[in-house]
C-alpha cells in the first residue's frame, strides 16, 4: 500500500471523528427550543405553584430578577427533598398547603390552579407577620428563599457586586463609590 494514501486516509478518518459530533451539535441547536415548564420533584403540581407565588411574594421582581425568574422555586424543590429532614419537609408542606387554603377562602376561588399572585402575596405577608408556632415555617421558606436567591449564579454574577478575581485591598473608600451600593457576591 502506498504511504501516502495511507496517511491521507488516516488524516481524513481523523477529520470525520472530529467533525461529525460538532455538526450534530450545530444542528441540534438549530432547533426549536420549547420552554418546558417546571415539575416540581418533591412538592405536588399544587403545592409547587403556590410556592412560585410564595417566593415572588419574597422577593418580587424590581430592577432586579424577582425570585422566580432566578429559579429559586426550583433550588428550594431539589432542596427540600434532597437535603431536608422529615420533620422539615413536612413543615415546608403543611405550611404551603395552609398558604394556598387561606388564598382559597380569602379569594373565594375553588381550586390552587385558580390562583393568582394578588391572591397569595398578602396571606404570605399574614404568615410572616404572625406570631406563635404555627406560622413559624413561613420564616423559614423566607430565610431559604433569600439565601437561594443569593447564591444563584445570575444574582451573583449580574446583580451583586462581583469581582471573579480579587484585586488590590482598598480600605478606605466608601461600599458607594466601589460598589455602587450593592452588595457583594458571595
Amino acid at each position: 500500500m502506498d504511504r501516502r494514501k495511507a496517511l491521507m486516509q488516516m488524516g481524513m478518518s481523523l477529520g470525520y471523528v472530529v467533525a461529525v459530533p460538532t455538526f450534530v451539535s450545530i444542528l441540534q441547536g438549530c432547533a426549536d427550543k420549547k420552554e418546558e415548564a417546571w415539575k416540581p420533584t418533591f412538592f405536588t403540581a399544587e403545592q409547587g405553584s403556590t410556592l412560585v407565588y410564595v417566593v415572588d411574594s419574597i422577593l418580587p421582581k424590581t430592577d432586579t430578577p424577582s425570585a422566580s425568574e432566578a429559579n429559586v422555586h426550583v433550588f428550594l424543590d431539589g432542596f427540600a427533598g434532597n437535603v431536608m429532614d422529615a420533620k422539615q419537609q413536612g413543615d415546608f408542606k403543611n405550611t404551603l398547603d395552609a398558604m394556598a387554603q387561606r388564598a382559597l377562602a380569602k379569594s373565594n376561588k375553588k381550586e390552587v390552579a385558580e390562583l393568582t399572585q394578588q391572591d397569595v402575596e398578602p396571606v404570605v405577608r399574614q404568615f410572616l407577620e404572625a406570631k406563635g408556632k404555627e406560622n413559624a415555617f413561613a420564616k423559614k421558606i423566607r430565610e431559604l428563599t433569600i439565601w437561594g436567591y443569593k447564591c444563584n449564579e445570575y444574582v451573583g454574577e449580574k446583580v451583586l457586586a462581583y469581582l471573579p478575581v480579587p484585586g488590590e485591598y482598598i480600605a478606605c473608600e466608601s461600599v458607594e463609590k466601589l460598589t455602587k451600593g450593592k452588595a457583594w457576591s458571595i
